[in-house]
């Protein structure tokens, strides 16, 4: 039977009165939220100082994409008549947006930590003049990157399918530009940088990492490249690879910090998927290729495969 709209109302008055009970309840607990600000154990940053904007960050990352793959990732179409007026744009915009966030970076260290006036705004938009001035040469390397990409698979019909649709090439687009912040000894900013990257793609490429030319992370998802580790040139690796540290102690954030921990891996090496490689000390030769699932934490000599001993396989009948 169909309920009587009296009866209705009157549920939906006392649903919205019971709704304004509970949201009486919202200045006082406002309260208490804004006190634990104030419990240094905690973490907050109530200060004149912006910190960074996420969404200006992925803004700064996106813009990059245009200016280092001119074409490919523009708001507008790009044409021989009109690159000069919107590659100027393109550029005259980032630097603004990057600017003021390596500002904001500078700042931010400079009045938390009390350090000595570094004249913020100025040397803000020096170090992005200087990261500009490496563009061109930025360029030629990911075109290595590209390059090896295309001749190493045959999966890839083009260029153009490797520029647009390869998380690793976006992975690792996104760590040299950070890269170059991270020599800069920009604050902050560098690492939000790769964790943007690391969000979309699933590879994690420290900034401070030590990468030469023609590079590639094939698939790429669960990769993790530390922050002291050296690749050289012409090195190939699959998804699930890690270059890690080996295990520290509780104490490991300052014993450790600025020292090797992460491996070396020297020119034309390939490390197949689920590899793992440890230690500071921990060297893979040249020309090695380190096989699939392979737990490394000893220096490997040159022209050296290294592979898992065949698993038994025990093939069942089922019974249903």
């Amino acid at each position: 039977m169909p309920q009587d709209p009296k009866t209705v109302n009157q549920a939906c008055k006392i649903d919205a009165a019971n709704a304004f009970n509970f949201r009486q309840r919202l200045p006082d607990l406002a309260e208490k939220i804004i006190a634990s600000c104030d419990d240094e154990a905690c973490y907050s940053h109530i200060d004149y100082e912006p910190l960074h904007s996420e969404t200006a960050v992925i803004d700064i990352i996106h813009r990059f994409r245009e200016i280092l793959f001119p074409g490919y990732f523009g708001r507008q179409k790009l044409d021989p008549a009109n690159i000069k007026y919107n590659m100027g744009q393109s550029v005259s915009l980032l630097f603004d947006l990057l600017s003021d966030e390596v500002t904001h970076s500078i700042r931010h260290d400079c009045l938390r930590y009390d350090q000595s006036c570094s004249n913020c705004g100025e040397s803000g938009h020096q170090i992005v003049l200087d990261v500009f001035e490496a563009i061109p040469k930025l360029r030629q390397v990911l075109a290595t990157d590209v390059r090896a990409f295309f001749e190493g698979d045959p999966a890839a019909k083009s260029y153009d399918e490797i520029i647009f649709a390869y998380p690793g090439v976006f992975a690792i687009m996104v760590y040299r530009v950070a890269h170059l912040l991270y020599l800069k000894d920009v604050p902050l900013l560098p690492r939000i940088m790769s964790e943007q990257a690391h969000s979309v793609t699933g590879i994690d490429i420290h900034p401070g990492a030590e990468i030469g030319e023609y590079f590639v992370i094939d698939h790429g998802t669960g990769v993790v490249i530390g922050e002291t580790t050296e690749i050289g040139k012409n090195v190939r690796i699959y998804q699930g690879v890690t270059l890690g540290a080996l295990s520290l102690p509780p104490n490991a954030g300052e014993q450790f910090r600025g020292k090797k921990r992460h491996p070396t891996i020297e020119d034309d090496v390939i490390i197949y998927s689920g590899a793992t490689i440890l230690g500071g000390d921990t060297i893979i030769g040249k020309r090695s290729v380190i096989g699939g699932n392979v737990w490394v934490t000893q220096s490997v000599p040159p022209d050296t495969r290294v592979i898992m001993e065949t698993p038994k396989l025990i093939y069942e009948k089922e019974s249903f």
